[in-house]
């Protein structure tokens, strides 16, 4: 799409500089969050508090994030389903939930009457 100008992309050398790149605190902003897409998860992702800043994390739709990756999260949220279903397609997941973030976030920049 013609969107790709409007957004801004960071590359980081391993999964350890990514770490270190969540870790960093800039003066005057926000700690950045490491939320996780999980079937694993306990809560909906409709039960999470979004902040600015927050990362969304999706694993592989075979196998989901290894243990470690999971570990490294500060939250952990999943788009309850009924059963039989297991899951979501990964892109269709992230947009679900990255929608519902921003809508939150959206409410949260409205001036109070």
């Amino acid at each position: 799409m013609d969107y790709l100008n409007q957004i801004h992309l960071e590359r980081h050398i391993s999964y350890a500089a990514f770490i270190d790149y969540l870790r960093l605190e800039a003066p005057g902003q926000r700690r950045k969050r490491l939320i996780l897409l999980s079937t694993k998860a306990e809560s909906a992702y409709t039960d999470c508090a979004y902040q600015a800043g927050d990362i969304l994390l999706v694993g592989r739709e075979s196998a989901g994030v290894p243990d470690e990756v999971f570990a490294d999260c500060e939250r952990a949220v999943k788009i309850p389903m009924r059963p039989p279903a297991r899951s979501l397609n990964v892109a269709v997941a992230a947009a679900i939930v990255m929608s519902e973030a921003l809508r939150q976030l959206s409410l949260n920049d409205r001036p109070t009457p």
